[in-house]
């Protein structure tokens, strides 16, 4: 045994050693946080009482016990942690030490995140630099190990995963599952890429990611060991997947809001199969909305008792994933708390993570976070590589029917629409009468010139172009405007940035959000972010764009695993037959 394992194992035994000693009541805790009414997860009851804190650990719940620090809680409630069973911090624009400082303000003390995003950039370099930047946070954020990288082979990806990699991220400690298998299709059929895949995994838990499955299809999916979904939009979805023994993670994301909607499948029979998760929300909405804590308002305001949506908040997530060291204020587990005064409005108003108290009245008042930049790798803010020679915009027409991607408010499934294209001196135009905008995917990871073209009908653009390098899960360069002009402008201003998203008319750039880290994350405070953001609403408006999210809605449209219609850099993709398929249709 080295010298750093003897020394990690003696440290253990003596926090152990007085644990038990503290549980005993031989011996004063650490911390006594007094006057609380403990919310027993397990049993439904709500009690006065004590809790004893030795370390990042509780060793009792009680009366009459001691302390050597004391704080009284004043009749504040108190319940576990809350946990984020699947998310994508990338999706923030955030790096995982800002985005922490905004989740565990929210009584987020565990997260469960997917880090495919970068993945499909970088790699497992990536995926290491994510695991570094998120030990310097007051939450435990465990990763999944991203599958299918690239999500399918119909886009052109930075980089793959191979079972070399998979070995290497089951050693450590921070990784609970495999993440959501996007390729729901190749499961279903037993492609052996997938199959080898998901040996490599046995025994850990298996996201799923199966939008619009059933019958057959889904029994396929779930026999293949998929043990969780989130993809869920209708209660028939949730019941089917319930039905299969798996886990339901109900979403409340920026573009995808299906809770309200999901709520109805939440009874007392239900409940301990079902868990909450946010998978991918914004800077802004962290900040107004909040994240896990928002979702259990939500659900109390709609008639749910808050000890269910609690459960589904705290405990289910954790035992799920297997995280058995918390979900529950009892002796043994984490002293991961949050105290809050009313069950009706839930809002903490002190949150501890592993002992410490982590944020008060809704500000992270832990010194872990932050970070200049500097610390990042050269390579890591250097992914925008783009052949420009080779990149043309014009599609050449008669204006014939063609397919169209139809965007579906509040949803990330889309339509694939047949309409008649706009067409002049045999080149297909935007509409913006019929709010048809041209858009492309411009392969951005090894210079190929590769540039997948179509429509997409519902961004309610008037005029101009949005670009942006954040387009799941390839995060190509996807770009969508009324004329050519005006998508070259936004597609270089994000390019030369070194990523980011643009707004631009003609040549004139209305807006610019520079993401350097893997052309997916910003190095400023969310709060620079999202004023900066602020700005994007207004030159939006001058667009004429009217949507929630759009750049949301954009970067969704490249993803070629949720129907039915999307586009790569290899062209237009009918998802659920797993085929490219041309724009325009024989009459």
């Amino acid at each position: 045994m080295s010298l750093f394992i003897r020394k990690a194992a003696d440290h253990k035994a003596a926090v152990l050693t007085r644990l038990l000693a503290v549980a005993r009541r031989q011996s004063p805790a650490d911390m006594l946080l007094r006057n609380g009414k403990v919310i027993d997860l397990a049993t439904g009851d709500i009690a006065e009482a004590d809790i004893a804190m030795v370390g990042a650990y509780i060793a009792a719940v009680g009366k009459k016990l001691d302390g050597i620090e004391s704080y009284d809680l004043k009749g504040l409630f108190v319940a576990p942690g809350l946990v984020d069973a699947h998310v994508h911090i990338e999706s923030s624009m955030l790096r995982p030490r800002e985005f922490a400082r905004l989740v565990v303000s929210r009584g987020v003390t565990t997260v469960v995140a997917n880090p495919h995003e970068i993945a499909n950039v970088c790699g497992l370099s990536g995926i290491r630099f994510m695991q570094d930047d998120a030990r310097q946070t007051p939450v435990d954020i465990f990763m999944t190990i991203p599958s299918c990288v690239p999500a399918t082979l119909l886009a052109g990806s930075g980089a793959s995963l191979g079972p070399e990699d998979y070995s290497r991220l089951l050693a450590c400690p921070d990784v609970v599952a495999l993440g959501e298998v996007m390729d729901f299709q190749g499961v279903i059929t037993g492609e052996p890429r997938l199959l080898a895949e998901l040996d490599a995994v046995r025994g850990f838990p298996v996201d799923g990611h199966a939008p619009a499955v059933e019958g057959g299809n889904l029994d396929a999916y779930a026999a293949a060991g998929i043990t969780s979904d989130h993809e869920c939009c209708t209660e028939a979805e949730v019941r089917d997947r319930l039905q299969r023994g798996m886990c339901v993670f109900l979403r409340e994301g920026s573009a995808a809001r299906n809770l309200q909607t999901l709520l109805p499948t939440v009874s007392c029979v239900t409940e301990r199969f079902l868990a909450l998760c946010t998978d991918d929300r914004d800077a802004a909405d962290l900040l107004s909305r909040g994240s896990i804590d928002q979702m259990v308002r939500t659900m109390v305001a709609a008639g749910v008792s808050p000890l269910t949506a609690l459960r589904m908040a705290c405990l289910n997530p954790a035992v799920h994933y297997g995280l058995l060291d918390r979900g529950l204020i009892a002796p043994g587990r984490r002293a991961d708390l949050v105290a809050f005064s009313s069950l009706d409005n839930f809002r903490p108003e002190r949150v501890w993570h592993a002992g410490r108290l982590v944020a008060v009245g809704g500000q992270c008042v832990d010194e872990k976070s932050g970070g200049t930049g500097d610390e990042i790798a050269p390579w890591l803010k250097n992914t925008m590589h783009v052949d420009w020679s080779r990149v043309d915009f014009r599609i050449s027409g008669p204006g014939c029917k063609m397919r169209v991607i139809g965007v579906v408010p509040g949803q990330l499934v889309t339509e694939q629409r047949i309409l008649h294209g706009l067409s002049r001196e045999g080149e297909m135009v935007a509409d913006p009468e019929r709010d048809l905008a041209k858009l492309a995917v411009i392969e951005r990871h090894r210079a190929t010139g590769r540039c997948g073209k179509g429509f997409v009908q519902g961004l309610t653009l008037r005029r101009g172009a949005m670009a942006s390098s954040v387009a799941h899960d390839h995060h190509n360069l996807i770009v969508a405007g009324m004329d050519d002009m005006s998508m070259m402008t936004a597609a270089r201003a994000v390019a030369e940035s070194g990523g980011g998203q643009a707004l631009a008319v003609g040549e004139r750039l209305l807006w610019q959000l520079p993401l350097p880290v893997g052309g997916l994350m910003s190095l400023a405070a969310a709060e620079e972010l999202v004023s900066c953001q602020k700005f994007l609403n207004q030159a939006l408006k001058e667009v004429g764009c009217a949507i929630p999210g759009p750049f949301m809605t954009l970067s969704f449209l490249g993803l070629e695993v949720i129907p039915e219609l999307k586009l790569t850099d290899f062209g237009l993709v009918h998802v659920l037959s797993r085929q490219l398929v041309p724009l325009f249709l024989e009459d």
